[in-house]
């Protein structure tokens, strides 16, 4: 008994029972939950009959947006909204699309509270039962919204022919700009989003062993050089980023960090991105922002080739180069899609194919970003066979490719344009 009595005390001196006692309240929270949650889908089941009944009359749709990766959550949800536009995938009977968040928590709010603008988003609480429910009943299929929110890839050419579907309101709008001039770009002065991808952002938010996502990343410091051109020539470039391994090393007054600096924000996030005069990415979830809201993208050390972005007029890109190391020397294109790494989507499969990607140069950076300023400000001039390498990549890419996973289409019409000054300097590549 003394021990027992000697026990309670000295827990009582480590504080103990704070532990035990918010132990009990997540032990009661969790009960309250399960309690809450099955009775929400007791009462979902008449909910969903009733669906049935009235579904000649009216149809009632659910779908969960892709709201934990902003690429998903931006890309996928826009091009639900010019699906609806051209009435692909869409009911021709009277209808009603309800929306939920699909993930917690949300990437980005500010996107979040815009999306409730322009859709009927309503509480995951509510709907989700409904929409498990719904999928145990037999002919729920068709009330589900479907594979328009579930894919990424423009492959109706849709971005070209609608406008963006997203706006800021006049207060958002004044707010972005005084933002910007906190950071020091002066009002109607150009920039550049520079969004390079490293493996800080999955694992600060995901934890455990997200390497299967590295060969996608790239070093910022390789961009130094394409982002000072830019800034020399008028531009300021903003290097984008949530979470980040290291600053990028410029002391250019026109290249700001704001991954690093301390400004970043949800909304300046989108703002920025749909602001951009244009963005240079290397594939990674923030450049579906500057895409929805149709602004030009230079992909750089994209991979794999096979996801290569293909569908809008105002997009250029270059990609990784691919080193055998059994052959000791660089796959030219042919070889890369004979060898089967076209289509890799982890680490592991170059690995045990062989395949180290190596990123492109500063200087292979710096010219398709140059190409990109020269073709937006009318001052692009092409080489004499400039169109024989294009038309010769094309003809060499898989444009009638499919989505390994879905079955989906990866490619539209082609729109895109590859890099000229990497195929003017890689003509053996094009073998």
């Amino acid at each position: 008994m003394k021990d027992f009595i000697a026990e309670q005390i000295s827990q009582i001196r480590r504080g103990g029972y704070s532990v035990l006692t918010r132990k009990i309240k997540f032990v009661i929270k969790l009960v309250l939950v399960v309690i809450l949650k099955s009775t929400l889908h007791v009462i979902a089941l008449p909910v969903v009959l009733s669906l049935r009944i009235i579904r000649p009359w009216l149809l009632v749709r659910f779908g969960a947006l892709v709201s934990s990766r902003i690429g998903h959550f931006a890309a996928n949800t826009e091009l639900y909204l010019c699906e609806r536009d051209a009435g692909i995938n869409w009911p021709i009977q009277q209808h009603v699309d309800l929306f939920y968040y699909g993930h917690m928590p949300i990437c980005n709010y500010q996107l979040a509270k815009m999306w409730k603008r322009t859709l009927h988003v309503w509480p995951a609480w509510i709907l989700a039962p409904i929409a498990r429910i719904n999928r145990m009943v037999p002919s729920g299929a068709v009330h589900e919204i479907g594979n328009n929110t579930q894919s990424d890839r423009d492959v109706h050419n849709l971005l070209d022919k609608f406008s963006p579907h997203l706006e800021f309101t006049a207060k958002e709008d004044a707010k972005g700009q005084a933002n910007l001039q906190l950071m020091g770009i002066p009002l109607g002065a150009p920039f550049v989003c520079l969004a390079v991808r490293d493996s800080a952002y999955l694992k600060h938010h995901y934890g455990g062993d997200c390497s299967y996502h590295n060969y996608r990343d790239s070093d910022v410091q390789n961009y130094v050089l394409a982002a000072e051109a830019l800034a020399d020539r008028g531009y300021y470039v903003i290097r984008m980023g949530v979470k980040v391994h290291e600053a990028i090393n410029s002391a250019h007054p026109k290249i700001i960090d704001y991954a690093t600096n301390g400004m970043r924000n949800d909304f300046m996030d989108i703002y920025l991105g749909a602001k951009c005069a244009f963005c240079i990415s290397v594939g990674t979830g923030f450049d579906a922002v500057p895409l929805i809201f149709r602004r030009p993208i230079a992909y750089v050390n994209m991979v794999p080739i096979g996801y290569l972005s293909t569908y809008v007029n105002q997009f250029v890109g270059i990609l990784k180069h691919h080193f055998s190391i059994k052959s000791n020397k660089n796959l030219s294109l042919r070889d890369i899609l004979i060898n089967g790494v076209g289509f890799c989507m982890a680490t592991s499969d170059y690995e045990s194919k062989g395949i180290l990607l190596i990123e492109n140069t500063p200087e292979e950076i710096r010219d398709l970003v140059i190409e990109m300023d020269e073709r937006l400000n009318k001052a692009w001039q092409p080489h004499e066979d400039d169109d024989s390498l294009q038309q010769r990549f094309w003809e060499l890419f898989p444009t009638d490719a499919h989505d390994a996973y879905r079955g989906l289409p990866l490619h539209g019409e082609i729109r895109g344009r590859f890099g000229a000054s990497f195929l003017r300097n890689n003509r053996w590549w094009l073998q």
